[in-house]
C-alpha cells in the first residue's frame, strides 16, 4: 500500500482513512487527514479573554469552594454579586469564542489559560 498513491488520493476525494489505521510503520500514531499530501492543522486556539483581577479572584474562590454560598462568604460578598462576576466571566469567554457554561468548563478554561494548575488542588 502506498501512502502517496491510494491513501492521499482517497482522502482528497473525501474518503476517510481506514479505522484500523492502514498507515505504514513509523508514521505518527495519530491519524492526520491529508489534503493534497499536506496535514491539516487545527486552528490556533482563541486568545484568553481579559479578566479583571477581581473576576479571577472570584473564579478561583468558587473553584475551591463546595458552593457559591461558601465562595461568597470567603470573599465577603453576596451570592448575587458572585453570580454577577461569574456571568461576566462567562460572557467574556463566549465573546472570545470559548463558551464555558458550566463550572467544569470554566475550570478547563482556567487551566488552558494558566490561571490555575492541577497542583493547586
Amino acid at each position: 500500500m502506498t501512502v502517496n498513491g491510494s491513501i492521499a488520493r482517497g482522502v482528497s476525494d473525501g474518503h476517510a482513512l481506514p479505522a484500523g489505521g492502514g498507515l505504514p510503520d513509523g508514521c505518527e500514531e495519530r491519524r492526520l487527514r491529508l489534503v493534497g499530501g499536506e496535514p491539516v492543522t487545527a486552528p490556533a486556539p482563541a486568545p484568553a479573554p481579559a479578566l479583571s483581577a477581581r473576576e479571577v479572584e472570584v473564579l478561583l474562590a468558587w473553584f475551591r469552594s463546595e458552593s457559591k454560598v461558601e465562595a461568597a462568604r470567603e470573599l465577603y460578598i453576596s451570592v448575587g454579586t458572585l453570580n454577577t462576576h461569574l456571568a461576566r466571566v462567562r460572557t467574556k469567554y463566549a465573546k472570545a469564542g470559548r463558551v464555558a457554561s458550566t463550572k467544569a468548563a470554566l475550570v478547563v478554561r482556567a487551566l488552558q489559560d494558566g490561571l490555575v494548575s492541577l497542583d493547586d488542588w
